[in-house]
């Protein structure tokens, strides 16, 4: 894994070993079993998260209360090789109903050979969500941070390829 911060953007990529429709897939049908548990911000219990597989689609949290918390929209869909959503989080991790200070995640799935995809993410824009976009920067660019979910992405997609 290799991680790049620049000035309002933070790239990073791993490879995982499943075939791209796999990886694709998983990342976006199965986007529960890998997502931190910890990072949401659904307030109460997540029961489950939808991830509606098309452009202008949704990605929200559903708690076991039936609240509903959408953190992200779908602005490009093209499977298995890419997808970008927003990043409809403050600085404060709240949600930020304004889609101008809102950023984007792109997410590249290339295939590298029958059974290994590389995913390359790049969350860009970081500045437009205003006062304390440089904190947001170097928290979802920390290891702790996309790091961390592309590699619990990339266990996930290794165990169900294993399945198969």
């Amino acid at each position: 894994m290799t991680t790049q911060t620049t000035d309002t953007a933070v790239q990073t990529s791993i490879v995982v070993e499943a075939p791209q429709q796999l990886a694709f897939d998983v990342f976006t049908r199965d986007m529960a079993s890998w997502w931190p548990p910890d990072h949401h911000i659904l307030e109460g219990e997540l029961a489950e998260m939808v991830f509606e597989m098309r452009k202008g689609g949704r990605v929200y949290d559903v708690g076991v209360d039936g609240s509903t918390c959408q953190w992200a929209r779908v602005l490009e869909f093209d499977p298995p090789e890419r997808l970008v959503i927003s990043w409809d989080i403050t600085p404060q991790w709240k949600l930020q109903t304004d889609p101008e200070k809102t950023s984007e995640v792109d997410f590249r799935f290339i295939a590298e050979d029958e059974g290994h995809t590389r995913i390359e993410l790049e969350h860009r824009h970081l500045d437009r969500h205003g006062d304390g976009w440089e904190a947001m920067r170097d928290a979802v660019g920390s290891p702790d941070g996309w790091n961390r979910g592309l590699r619990a992405f990339a266990e996930r997609a290794q165990e169900v390829r294993g399945q198969s």
